[in-house]
C-alpha cells in the first residue's frame, strides 16, 4: 500500500513518514514544493540509516494519488490544500491529523473551528472521501527517531468503518503504537483540543510524553 502525507514536510508528516516507511508501506511525502519535498525525504530517510528506504518526496497532487491519505498541514492551510484535491481522494480513506492551536505565553489553547473539529470540517469539504481522525498526539521527534523507544496509545475517530479499520491497521503495524477505537467522528472536537494540554506539558516539563490508557 502506498500512503501520501499532505503537507508532510513539516516534522509530524516527516515522523510518521519515516514511521510507516519503517513498517513497510512506500511513503511519499506531499508538499507545494516538489524539490523541497523530495530534499526532505532523502534527508529523513539518510538519518534512519536504511531502515526507512520507501520514503520518496513530490507535490501534493502525487501524495493525493496514493491509496491512503494522510494530511499533516498545518491548521491554516488544511482547507486550502485539500480543496483542489477534492476529486483525487473521492472514495478514499483520508485521516486529519491536524491539530488546530494558538500559543498563549508558555502554553498552547486550543481553537475551535465552526463544525467543532478540524476533521468535521475535512470531512465537510471532502463529503465523497472516508475521513477519519488520528496521530494527534504523538511527539513528532520521537515518531521520527526510531531508536526512541516511543510506547503509546494511538486514538482513531470516524464516521466510517472502513476508515477505522485502515487507520488502526495502520497504527498497528508501527513499533510501539496501539490503536485505539474512540468512536465516531464527533469525538475528534476533544481529542485535538487534548493536544494542547499535552504540548503545554511537555513545554513545562521539558518532556516528549505519549498517550497511554490504562485499564485497556
Amino acid at each position: 500500500m502506498k500512503i501520501g502525507i499532505l503537507g508532510g514536510t513539516g516534522p509530524a508528516g516527516r515522523g510518521l513518514g519515516v514511521r510507516l516507511s519503517a513498517a513497510g508501506y512506500d511513503v511519499v511525502l506531499g508538499s507545494r514544493d516538489a524539490e523541497r519535498a523530495a530534499t526532505v525525504a532523502a534527508e529523513a530517510a539518510a538519518a534512519t540509516g536504511g531502515r526507512a528506504p520507501s520514503v520518496t518526496g513530490a507535490a501534493n497532487e502525487e501524495a493525493a494519488a496514493a491509496d491512503l491519505v494522510v494530511i499533516a498541514t498545518p491548521f491554516d492551510s488544511t482547507l486550502a490544500t485539500i480543496g483542489p484535491l477534492a476529486e483525487a481522494l473521492e472514495g478514499k480513506v483520508v485521516v486529519s491529523m491536524v491539530n488546530a492551536l494558538t500559543k498563549a505565553g508558555r502554553e498552547m489553547l486550543p481553537l475551535y473551528p465552526p463544525r467543532g473539529s478540524v476533521a468535521a470540517q475535512v470531512q465537510a469539504r471532502l463529503p465523497k472521501s472516508l475521513i477519519a481522525a488520528s496521530f494527534h498526539h504523538l511527539p513528532a521527534g520521537q515518531m521520527e527517531d526510531l531508536d526512541s523507544g516511543l510506547e503509546a496509545d494511538v486514538l482513531v475517530c470516524s464516521d466510517h468503518a472502513a476508515a477505522t479499520e485502515a487507520t488502526m491497521a495502520l497504527i498497528e503495524a508501527m513499533e510501539g503504537l496501539r490503536p485505539l477505537n474512540a468512536g465516531s467522528l464527533a469525538q475528534a472536537s476533544p481529542i485535538e483540543a487534548f493536544t494542547a494540554v499535552a504540548i503545554t506539558l511537555n513545554i513545562r516539563y521539558k518532556a516528549h510524553s505519549t498517550l497511554k490508557m490504562a485499564g485497556l
